[in-house]
């Protein structure tokens, strides 16, 4: 139990599981039918917003209305109500040296900035490791100031989420909130992200808690990600929509009772999470696979088109949405991203150009040849 002075929030259930993170920085499907859902109390300015369901959250019946058309996608990455932002899940990554990054950098070089070339958000994931620093925060709004449209997401801290077995202070929240607190001022706080791990299962204790949590932080724009089927429910999309809180809809390996992929808007704020699709390493325990196995997975463009048409329909039920990819080993994360804007927009996009050397398949959506063609492959690139 740790110590401090601050209120505590009893939670007894263990909710520390193997699928948490761990140690790190085909065809389209027909439309899905709409149906009628729970009205949230939003500003007047978005009266429509309501709760999307997939069909697989809740029983089909009949609606009053005829099923809504899905309206042309909104140009991602643009600054204004109904902004779609695609983006990787963190950059301190130590093999992206050479595949996202230059391997010679020049003076001044900051992850970050890089990115914000290529997107308009990041996830920060140091945040769920420990609370984000104020000067750090400041310093990350100074590196994507040249991107007026940047917005930052971040996790919160996993002492919330992951080691709550007796419950935090307010110390702990002060920490949280103090670098927070930076990018919200600021106007680059896009959403909070509650990531919960596989075993945080679906009771009355712990939907109480997660109520309590939504509370705690209610003044910032916050997302769920929860990852097992006790919380595919009506029950869970009506908590949400009642704390104004967003629903995570994940692509994960589907093992047991891990939560399905879905495209429910339970807020003004959308948001989607890919993680990949590595069935052999998910819930390895194995000490001789690398953590970042895990994340070893690059998307097919077979496997993104269903998501296209799930993003998209978050997208019409939210102010602002984020499709965030957690494939990050070696640049991954990076490509798929980029496949999604290309796809989205319909258009050719600015890419990387180590990363390129590296995924050929890039060439087909990159907006400029590249800029030094060679006459050997790139010792280690893909063939």
């Amino acid at each position: 139990m740790r110590k401090g002075s601050g209120t505590r929030i009893p939670f007894s259930q263990h909710i520390t599981g193997k699928h948490s993170s761990r140690n790190r920085s085909g065809q389209r499907p027909p439309a899905l039918p709409f149906y009628p859902a729970l009205t949230l109390t939003l500003p007047s300015r978005y009266p429509a917003l309501g709760v999307l369901h997939a069909d697989r959250f809740m029983p089909p019946r009949k609606s009053k209305s005829p099923p809504q058309a899905v309206s042309p996608d909104p140009s991602p990455n643009t600054a204004r109500s109904g902004a779609l932002r695609v983006g990787p899940a963190g950059w301190s990554y130590p093999d992206w040296s050479g595949y996202v990054y230059p391997a010679r950098r020049s003076k001044g070089f900051h992850e970050a900035a890089y990115l914000a070339e290529f997107f308009d958000t990041i996830e920060i994931n140091t945040s769920f490791y420990q609370p984000l620093r104020p000067e750090h925060a400041e310093q990350w709004i100074d590196r994507v100031r040249a991107n007026p449209r940047f917005l930052f997401t971040a996790k919160l801290w996993q002492r919330f989420t992951h080691d709550s077995v007796t419950g935090t202070t307010l110390e702990d929240e002060r920490a949280v909130r103090a670098g927070f607190d930076v990018l919200q001022s600021a106007g680059k706080l896009g959403a909070v992200l509650l990531q919960f791990p596989f075993s945080f299962h679906r009771t009355q204790e712990t939907a109480s808690y997660l109520a309590a949590l939504l509370k705690r932080f209610a003044d910032y724009p916050l997302v769920v990600e929860v990852r097992h089927a006790s919380w595919d429910s009506a029950e869970t999309l009506s908590l949400l929509s009642e704390y104004n809180a967003g629903f995570c809809n994940i692509d994960q390996p589907i093992i047991g009772r891990s939560l399905k992929p879905s495209a429910q808007a339970t807020s003004t704020v959308g948001y989607i999470r890919l993680h990949g699709r590595r069935y052999d390493t998910w819930f390895s325990d194995d000490p001789a696979v690398p953590a970042h196995e895990r994340y070893n997975y690059l998307y097919t463009s077979a496997e993104l088109a269903p998501w296209i048409t799930r993003v998209r329909k978050v997208a019409e039920h939210s102010r602002d949405t984020f499709v965030v990819t957690n494939n990050h080993f070696q640049g991954k994360s990076v490509v798929n991203a980029l496949q999604l804007i290309s796809i989205l927009k319909g258009a050719k996009v600015k890419v990387p150009e180590p990363l390129r050397r590296h995924y050929p398949e890039l060439d087909d959506i990159a907006d400029t040849p590249p800029a030094e063609p060679t006459l050997f492959p790139l010792a280690g690139s893909k063939k």
